[in-house]
C-alpha cells in the first residue's frame, strides 16, 4: 500500500472540514491545523471542489466546506480525486492485467488485494474517522496486533 503526500493531505483536509461541518474553514486554518503547505493545499482544495466534494464561499463567513454530509463521503472517494484508481498495476486496473504462463493467476491476486483495500476505504467515512468509530470489520482489523507491525516485523509462523 502506498499513499502519496497529496492523497494524505487531501484526506486530512477533508477530515478538518468534516469536523467543522456544516461550518466553513479557511485554507490557512486547515493548513495550520494539519501542517500542510498552504500552496499545496490550495491546489488540493481546488481538486476537491472540482470533484464537487467541497464548496467555497468568499467574504466574512467564507471559506471551504464539505458539499455533502461527512457520513456520505468515504475515504476512498477523497482518495480517488487525487489518484484515480485505488489500485493499479503499471497504470492499469487489476482486472485488465494479463500475464503469460505461470504468472497468469497473479492478476487474480491483484484483484483480491484491491477488493480488501476497498472494503476498508469505501466503508469508512469522514464522519467515522472524526468520531473515531469504525464499522465492525474495520475495528477488528485495527485491533489486530499484527496490523500495527510491518511485514518484516512479523514472525515466520
Amino acid at each position: 500500500m502506498r499513499i502519496t503526500a497529496r492523497v494524505d493531505y487531501a484526506v486530512r483536509a477533508a477530515l478538518e472540514l468534516a469536523a467543522a461541518a456544516p461550518g466553513a474553514l479557511t485554507c490557512e486554518r486547515i493548513a495550520t491545523a494539519q501542517n500542510i503547505p498552504n500552496r499545496f493545499l490550495q491546489a488540493i482544495l481546488g481538486d476537491l471542489q472540482h470533484a464537487r466534494l467541497v464548496t467555497s464561499q468568499r467574504g466574512r463567513e467564507g471559506g471551504y466546506r464539505l458539499a455533502l454530509p461527512p457520513s456520505e463521503i468515504s475515504i476512498a472517494r477523497v482518495m480517488r480525486v487525487e489518484q484515480g484508481f485505488l489500485a493499479e498495476v503499471h497504470g492499469q486496473r487489476p482486472e485488465d492485467v494479463e500475464y503469460p504462463g505461470t504468472a497468469a493467476p497473479l492478476a487474480s491476486v491483484w484483484v483480491a488485494a484491491r477488493e480488501a483495500y476497498r472494503r476498508v476505504l469505501e466503508e469508512v467515512t469522514l464522519a467515522d474517522v472524526v468520531a473515531n468509530k469504525f464499522p465492525d470489520h474495520v475495528a477488528e482489523l485495527i485491533d489486530l496486533e499484527s496490523a500495527w507491525r510491518s511485514f518484516g516485523d512479523r514472525s515466520a509462523g
